[in-house]
């Protein structure tokens, strides 16, 4: 079966709660914490949201990762977010990312599926792997930061790793 370059698929088990692993992807103030530096979100008509206030279906974003300059933003637009086990938005030019969370056996299931990927040779490097390989990392720091606490991202951003 050939590969299927315009998607991919990752599932991490977390020891938390559904609605606290929803709540640290969907406010300013919880994004901050595990995978962003700076994730600003506005209203459908504008209005900068609260730190602490949950996105809603319409909102747009600004992301800035940590480390990296404002310059590197990505903006994109929330398609659904359902205010308990699942979120879906547009990742830039990198396609759509859902979130949906379960619970099974005791434990939450934190499902990501990014699809629409461009499938240019640039885009499955950039956009299939790197992704892939972004998603996982953070996924992971995501549950790190719920199960002790301890960040693992680079916030040095002197500190080059190429």
């Amino acid at each position: 079966m050939p590969q299927d370059w315009s998607t991919f698929t990752l599932k991490t088990p977390i020891n938390a709660p559904v609605q606290k692993i929803y709540d640290m992807w969907t406010t300013r103030e919880n994004l901050e914490k595990w995978f962003l530096g700076k994730a600003e979100f506005k209203s459908a008509n504008g209005v900068i949201r609260d730190r602490d206030s949950g996105i809603r279906q319409g909102d747009t974003y600004e992301w800035v990762w940590t480390g990296f300059p404002e310059s590197t933003a990505e903006y994109g637009t929330v398609l659904e977010a359902n205010g308990k086990n699942f979120l879906k938005f547009v990742f830039g030019k990198a396609g759509i990312v859902s979130v949906s969370i379960k619970e099974q056996g005791g434990v939450a299931i934190v499902e990501l599926v990014q699809e629409n990927i461009p499938t240019d040779e640039p885009s499955k490097f950039h956009y299939h792997v790197g992704c892939t390989q972004g998603w996982t990392f953070y996924m992971a720091n995501l549950k790190s930061i719920l199960g002790g606490g301890i960040d693992v991202r680079n916030k040095n951003p002197n500190l080059k790793m190429d």
